[in-house]
Parts: structure tokens; sequence; C-alpha cells
């Protein structure tokens, strides 16, 4: 095992265990005993950072109020955090989460969420919005308020809406790689067709598509759940780190796995790099590109293509790809391409 490895699995052994607690203090069926061991975990200077990695990272309104955070773990507020000084009380200073738990801190954070929600919905404090937006065949750079930085593919359209307590955005249509400024006190959200995805400052690219959404992960750790449930559960949620992936439809959350950042990034490049990919999914990604879309016949939809094609001409890319299979082109349709065996 490398060394770069071995440093990084004891970090990542602490992010899992405050998975844990994230999902253990959020039952209803906290016993005193986890009380006292969550008390004692929390005594680790590291135990504590990942918890509020995970916190911030899992948390949303909806967790919070099960779960207050910020009562559990002040030190996580951006006020107590500007304020943090060196204690000169005698023993440990400032929070001792023993007391705070045993003493019926949890039914009083509760209702100070309560409160402050109830707050946010009388003052009418509503996010500002943006929408930012390319053609077929046009991609630009977008940078936002918080100094984030978005590539927006072809045909792609983002909705970004900041709030002084979340970084939220919706990818409507299209691919974007996101390059986020880290903000624990305030997490980036990107809701993109069946998928949430959710982090502090890292980076990912999203494919919307019409059947599911595809996240891959280039750097730091995303969040990623369904965004419902059809099953009437809970959403299921997975944490991609660097090079990995996971798609998200309607039947659920996929498999994660390896990917790359010269996979994820192909177009930033003008190119998209195939490799035994099914010719219905290459399409997929062509027709981003393409004015008329292309669609395979069944008989051919599994076929698979390898190779790396340039996007500066997506009609003859289409072209080269019809020949590397086979295949032949049929445009008696208008608005569709269909690739179907060539006839003798």
């Amino acid at each position: 095992m490398s060394t770069a490895v071995a440093q990084e699995v004891p970090n990542e052994d602490r992010l899992d265990q405050a998975c844990a607690w994230v999902a253990r203090l959020r039952s209803d069926a906290l016993s005193a005993a986890d009380r006292r061991n969550f008390a004692n975990w929390m005594d680790s200077a590291s135990n504590r950072e990942a918890f509020d990695q995970m916190a911030e990272l899992w948390g949303d309104l909806g967790a919070l109020a099960h779960m207050p955070v910020d009562e559990l773990y002040p030190e996580s507020r951006p006020e107590a955090q500007a304020a943090r000084r060196p204690s000169t009380t005698a023993g440990k200073a400032g929070w001792n989460p023993l007391q705070w738990l045993m003493g019926g801190g949890l039914v009083a954070a509760c209702l100070t969420v309560t409160l402050w929600i109830g707050n946010q919905w009388l003052a009418g404090e509503k996010p500002t919005g943006q929408v930012y937006a390319t053609n077929v065949g046009e991609t630009r750079t977008v940078t936002l308020t918080d100094g984030s930085r978005v590539q927006l593919n072809t045909n792609t359209e983002l909705r970004v809406a900041y709030s002084r307590e979340e970084r939220r955005t919706e990818l409507l249509r299209g691919e974007a790689y996101f390059a986020v400024a880290r903000q624990t006190a305030r997490p980036f959200t990107v809701a993109a067709g069946k998928a949430n995805i959710r982090v502090l400052g890292t980076q990912f690219n999203i494919e919307r598509n019409p059947d599911n959404t595809r996240v891959s992960v280039t750097g730091g750790t995303v969040a990623v759940s369904e965004a419902e449930s059809g099953s009437g559960l809970r959403p299921e949620s997975v944490r991609l780190v660097k090079d990995q992936k996971v798609s998200v439809s309607g039947t659920g959350l996929g498999e994660v796995s390896a990917t790359s950042a010269d996979e994820a990034l192909d177009w930033t490049r003008g190119v998209l790099v195939f490799e035994q990919t099914p010719l219905a999914d290459a399409l997929e990604e062509l027709n981003r590109y393409l004015q008329v879309p292309a669609a395979a016949e069944p008989s051919v939809r599994d076929h698979k293509l390898s190779g790396t094609f340039e996007l500066s001409d997506p009609d003859n890319t289409l072209k080269a790809i019809a020949t590397a299979l086979g295949l032949e082109q049929d445009r008696s349709d208008p608005n569709l391409t269909l690739l179907s065996p060539r006839r003798n």
C-alpha cells in the first residue's frame, strides 16, 4: 500500500463514523449510552472536524429539525468561527456535549430551528436568482458571486439562487462542470433531474439526460441523493470521492464506478471519448451538439463504440460513428437521423 493511500484511510474512517453518528442522532431511539459514546467520540478534534464536514454535507432543514447541528456543535456556526479565541477558563472551554445532550438541549434546539424557519417566512426573505444558458454548439464559463466557477456545455441552462444560508443551483438541462469555492457554513447544492447534489467545496461534472443524471467527481467529496423515492421510502444517498461516478434515474441510484478527469471532462477539450460505450449512450452524448438528433434502431443500440471523436463538426462525427460500426444514416425524417444496419 502506498504512503498516500495509508494516510487517506484514517480520514475516510472518521468520515464514515461521522456519517453513522449523523444517522443515529437523527433517530428517535437515541439512548443515554449513545449520548455518552457520542460525547466521548467528539472529544477528538479530528472527529469533531469530520462531524462538522458531514453534518454540513448531508444536512438540510429536514435533517436539522431532528438533529440541530448548530446547537449540537456550535463551533460550526460562522459567527462562532469568527469569534473563536483560546479559552482562559480552567478545563475544557465552551461546549460540553454530554451536559448538553443529557440536559435537554436537543428539544431546545428543535424549537430554535422552528423559530428560525418561522422568522425567515415572516421576513419574506427570498434568495436572489440568475439564469445562465448556452445555445447548441456554444460553451461558456461563468464565475458566481462566491468565486465558484461553472463551465456550461452546449445547450445547457443553469439557474442560481444564493441566500445567506445556502448556495442553491438547478441544472435545468445539459451538462456543466463545477469548481465550487469552499464555504463550510454555506453548502452548495445542485438539483438536476432525478438527482440532488450537495457539496462544501469541490470539483464535479453533471450530465442531465432525458432518462438519467450522471455525476462524476474530479476532486473532493460529493453527496448524491435521489430527488425523491417512488417507493415512499427515504431517498437513497451515496458519497462520492475523487475519480468516482454514479448515475441516478427514475429507478434509483446506480452502482458507483470508477472514472477519471479525462473521461469526465473530455467535452471541455472539444472531444468525446468512448470506450466500449453502447451506441445508444454515445448518441445521447452526441445529441447535445447536433441540430437534428440521432437515434439507433433497437437491433444496433447495444453495439459498442470506442474512439475519440472531435466536436468541431458534430455531423461529421455522426458520420464517422456510423462508418466505424458499419451502419447507415436514414435522414428521411427531417427531425431525426436513424442509424440502422447497412443494407447490402
